[in-house]
Order: C-alpha cells, then sequence, then structure tokens
C-alpha cells in the first residue's frame, strides 16, 4: 500500500471495535483488512449475487447484480484511493458493503417494506446495513454482527453526509455504538459514495443497451456521453458502432474518476486539513465532482431514470417486485410460524419489534428466494411481467 496522506484514516488509531476481542490468532492483518475480509466471507455479502442490481432476476449471465456491482465500486474506489493517499482497505470495505442492506428487487422491494413498516419506523437501506452488519449478520460465538471497526461503521452510515434524521435502524446502532452522525465521514468514506455514482451511472448504460431498452442514439442526446463516444471514434474510426460500446464505458469511467482526483486534491488542499479528524470538521465534502461533471452526472442520471429505470418494463417489473414483498409482509404477519426455522419467534414480542422482525427476514432473501416463500405462503404468480427480459 502507498504511503498514507496525513488526512487519511490510519488503522493504527482506529477508535477500535464495540466488542472487544482478540485478533492476533487469525493472521497478521491490521483493523480495515480485518472489516473487508469479514465483509467479503459473510452470508450477507453472499446473497448479493442475487439480488437486483437494475433487472429484476435477470435471465442473462451478463447483467449486473448487487455483487457485481459491489465489486465494480470497490475497484474504482481502491484506484481513487490510491492516488489520494488514502487507506484502501478501509475504502474498499465501504465499497463492498454498502449495499448490504438492500432487500430483493433493489429499489422497489425497498419502497415496499418502507410501506410496511410505515407504522413501525418504516425502512431504508442504509440503516439496515448497518443493522444486518452489527446484529443479523452472526459468524461469531460471543457477539452479534461482524464487530466491524468504529471507522467502517462510521463510513457506512455518513458516506452520502452528515446524517441529521436517522431513522430507526441507525438510530440503534449509534446507541450502541455512536457514530458520530452529525459530522462529515472520512475522506475514504466519501470517495466510497462517489464511487458507487461513477460504478452505477457507467454500468448501467451497458446494461440498459444490452437489455435494448436503451439505444445508442438516446444516449448521444445526453452531453457526456457524446463528448465521449466523439472522442473515442476519433480513436478508432475503423471501428464498427457495435465493438466500441466497452470503450466508451471504459473511457467514461475514466474522465469521471481523473475528474473526481484533481477536483478532491484541489478541495483538500484549499482546506488545509492536517488529519482525519479535521476532515470530519470541515464542513463540507472534500472528495467530489467538479461543478461542471456534477452537472454532467446529474444530466446522465435524469436520463437513466427517465429512460431506464422508469422505462415501462421496468415499472410492471417493480409492481410485481411490490407484490411479492407485500404479500410475504402480510402473509408472515398473520401466520408468523411460516417464516423459516430460526426467524418464527416473530410472534413473541409487540409491535414494533414484530413487524420490524418479519422485514428484517424479508430484507435479507435474494430476489429468487422472495419469489419462492411467495408462491409457497401465498400462492402462484406470474413474472412475465419485465422479469428475466434481460436475456442476453
Amino acid at each position: 500500500m502507498t504511503q498514507l496522506a496525513p488526512w487519511a484514516s490510519d488503522p493504527q488509531h482506529s477508535k477500535g471495535r464495540l466488542h472487544p476481542e482478540r485478533s492476533e490468532l487469525r493472521g497478521p492483518r491490521d483493523a480495515f483488512q480485518r472489516d473487508r475480509d469479514r465483509i467479503i466471507h459473510s452470508i450477507s455479502f453472499r446473497r448479493l449475487r442475487h439480488k437486483t442490481q437494475v433487472f429484476m432476476a435477470p435471465d442473462g449471465d451478463h447483467f449486473r447484480v448487487r455483487l457485481t456491482h459491489s465489486l465494480e465500486v470497490a475497484q474504482i474506489g481502491r484506484t481513487v484511493a490510491r492516488v489520494l493517499g488514502l487507506n484502501e482497505d478501509l475504502t474498499e470495505a465501504l465499497c463492498l458493503a454498502h449495499d448490504i442492506g438492500h432487500p430483493p428487487f433493489g429499489h422497489a422491494g425497498e419502497r415496499a417494506l418502507k410501506e410496511a413498516l410505515d407504522a413501525d419506523g418504516g425502512f431504508d437501506h442504509n440503516g439496515h446495513t448497518l443493522r444486518t452488519l452489527t446484529l443479523l449478520d452472526n459468524p461469531y460465538p460471543r457477539w452479534p454482527g461482524l464487530n466491524l471497526s468504529w471507522e467502517t461503521l462510521e463510513g457506512l452510515a455518513k458516506h452520502n453526509g452528515p446524517v441529521r434524521h436517522p431513522g430507526w435502524a441507525l438510530k440503534e446502532a449509534d446507541a450502541a455504538f455512536p457514530l458520530a452522525l452529525g459530522e462529515w465521514s472520512s475522506l475514504e468514506a466519501q470517495v466510497a459514495a462517489i464511487a458507487d455514482d461513477i460504478a452505477y451511472d457507467n454500468h448501467d448504460i451497458d446494461d440498459g443497451l444490452r437489455s435494448g431498452l436503451l439505444t445508442l442514439e438516446q444516449l448521444l442526446e445526453v452531453p457526456l456521453v457524446r463528448r465521449n463516444w466523439d472522442a473515442v471514434r476519433a480513436r478508432h474510426p475503423d471501428i464498427a458502432e457495435p465493438k466500441l460500446i466497452g470503450e466508451l464505458i471504459r473511457s467514461q469511467i475514466g474522465v469521471m474518476v481523473n475528474d473526481l482526483i484533481a477536483e478532491s486534491r484541489r478541495r483538500i488542499s484549499e482546506s488545509g486539513v492536517k488529519r482525519v479528524e479535521d476532515v470530519r470538521a470541515a464542513g463540507r465534502c472534500l472528495a467530489g465532482f467538479s461543478d461542471s461533471m456534477r452537472d454532467d452526472e446529474r444530466t446522465l442520471k435524469r436520463f437513466m431514470y427517465a429512460n431506464l429505470y422508469h422505462h415501462p418494463s421496468q415499472r410492471k417489473a417493480a409492481d410485481t417486485a411490490s407484490r411479492v414483498v407485500t404479500g410475504l409482509f402480510d402473509a408472515y404477519r398473520v401466520e408468523p410460524e411460516r417464516m423459516a426455522e430460526g426467524w418464527r419467534s416473530a410472534d413473541e414480542r409487540d409491535a414494533p419489534w414484530r413487524e420490524r422482525h418479519i422485514a428484517d427476514f424479508i430484507a435479507g432473501m435474494t430476489d429468487r428466494y422472495a419469489i419462492n416463500r411467495y408462491r409457497e405462503v401465498v400462492g402462484e404468480i406470474s413474472l412475465d411481467e419485465g422479469f428475466g427480459a434481460a436475456r442476453a
């Protein structure tokens, strides 16, 4: 690993873990390396391979799921961290874990759970990430959760900035191990958040084109894409357009990464920060796009929402996903004994614990497991409404 900058997170000065433990038994790794490894080896991380990224339960083998997306985010985040002199292992851990709290069917599943828990505090995937890692994923004999370091939990809680109004799940995690929610996070967490944007902005373009829901002609209406496409065509004038899509995606990621590095360097220098505590007290985000790239990226996002995420076939799939999640929640609330073994204690306590317990069970499901459980406890459901539409 490269020499850490003074404002980087240093594992030698970690604020530690909620539950003290002996770590020398399992090899010469520092605190953040252990966090990364615990995340990779966790059940909740493995389940991401069958959770929606864009397409729900896709038939095609070449489309992203939450797992492959998280790996791609980690690659981008680690590259940026290395150049900026940040801690690569902490950055990677944050990138790998950032979507662990997503329920089946992505944002459609999240909306359904939020509505189901409306009277009991609601649901949000970021809070559920903390809940999963500190309470629900239990590989150790003496404490709940993965017992991650303070810096990793803090970064996951605040990677999008200070949290002024945390939901109940994040409040509970913060009460057990205070995470200074009102402050900015480390630069590693800030980089991880933007690496997420860069990854899904561009890889969702790739999947959208592969599925046929987007066309190149549509995409070229977006100024950022048009500029990068023109540059790619100029470099490869003798190559057929279909073979240049991958080059477009790679080129655009590179342009966005280079902008992020240059702008972050400028902000860090201008801020005068000398240590990681200064980063948290800076009062603003120090890792980010330039103003022009920020505007370009927002325009791209608006295009993607209008033309891919809210495409009619995607809306139909989201409606089906919502019926699956809502149907499961209602069925388990009436008959909690039909939950899987180890989860059947939902009737032992009153609301909101009972409803949150049911939501914990459903949120951990993969897309295909949720569908199978729905068929078992509710009834048959047709999946021809956008599911499996991605077939390349």
